[in-house]
C-alpha cells in the first residue's frame, strides 16, 4: 500500500476523526461560539439561523463523500453541489437530527446506515445560516430514493481528492457591490464551490493539514 493510500484510507480516518473533531456541536446561539465562513459579511448582531449537513464518508476500500448536485428549479443555490442538510425545525433535537433527517427527506438515506463521528466548527454563510458539518461514516450497502422537488442527482468523490492542500482553490468575485473570497474545488465535471467546499477546507484543517 502506497503512502498516499494509508493517509486516506478508512482507518486513518476514523482515527483522525476520534481524535481531532469535535465531540459535541457548536450551538449557533451561544454567543460564546466562534464561528468560520463568512460570518463577517453579516451584520455583527445577526444571530445565525440553525442548520446541519450530513458529512458522510462511504465506507469502501477507498473512502468516498457522498454529495448531491441540487435541483435545477429551486429558488436559490439551483445545481449547486450540496451536502444533504437544511434548517432545523423544531422538532429536531441536535444537528445530528437535522442532518439525518434532511439526508432521509432528500436522497432517501437509511438512518441506520449512518454512524456519527464528531462535528466540525460553526460555518456561517453570507445567507444567514450557521451550518453545523456533522461528519459520519455511511454504510456502502446504501440504496437511495430521490426527491426531485430537492436533488438531482447524487455522487460520491473520493476522499484522497478532497482533502489534498492543493485541490483547494479560493478565487475572488463580486458580491453586493465589493468582493468575497469563495472556496471552490473543481472534480472531474463536477463544480464544488461555495459552503460545500468551505465545509470540505474546515474538514481537511481539522483532519489533515499539518
Amino acid at each position: 500500500m502506497t503512502l498516499l493510500a494509508e493517509t486516506f484510507s478508512l482507518e486513518d480516518f476514523r482515527a483522525r476523526a476520534a481524535e481531532r473533531l469535535l465531540p459535541a456541536p457548536p450551538d449557533p446561539d451561544d454567543p460564546e461560539t466562534v464561528p468560520i465562513g463568512e460570518h463577517f459579511l453579516l451584520p455583527p448582531d445577526k444571530i445565525p439561523r440553525a442548520a446541519a449537513v450530513l458529512v458522510g464518508l462511504v465506507a469502501r476500500e477507498e473512502p468516498q463523500m457522498l454529495l448531491t448536485l441540487r435541483a435545477r428549479h429551486l429558488p436559490v443555490h439551483a445545481g449547486q453541489v450540496a451536502f444533504p442538510g437544511g434548517k432545523r425545525e423544531p422538532d429536531d433535537a441536535s444537528p445530528l437530527a437535522t442532518a439525518i433527517r434532511e439526508a432521509q427527506e432528500e436522497i432517501g438515506l437509511d438512518p441506520a446506515l449512518v454512524t456519527p463521528l464528531g462535528y466540525l466548527d460553526l460555518y456561517v454563510t453570507n445567507s444567514g445560516f450557521g451550518v453545523v458539518g456533522v461528519v459520519a461514516e455511511i454504510d456502502p450497502s446504501y440504496r437511495l430514493t430521490l426527491d426531485p422537488n430537492e436533488v438531482e442527482d447524487v455522487f460520491e468523490a473520493p476522499l484522497a481528492f478532497l482533502m489534498n492542500a492543493e485541490n483547494h482553490k479560493v478565487e475572488t468575485r463580486e458580491w453586493r457591490g465589493g468582493l468575497r473570497e469563495v472556496h471552490l474545488m473543481p472534480w472531474e465535471n463536477r463544480n464544488i464551490w461555495g459552503v460545500t467546499a468551505g465545509v470540505l477546507k474546515n474538514l481537511y484543517d481539522r483532519l489533515y493539514a499539518p
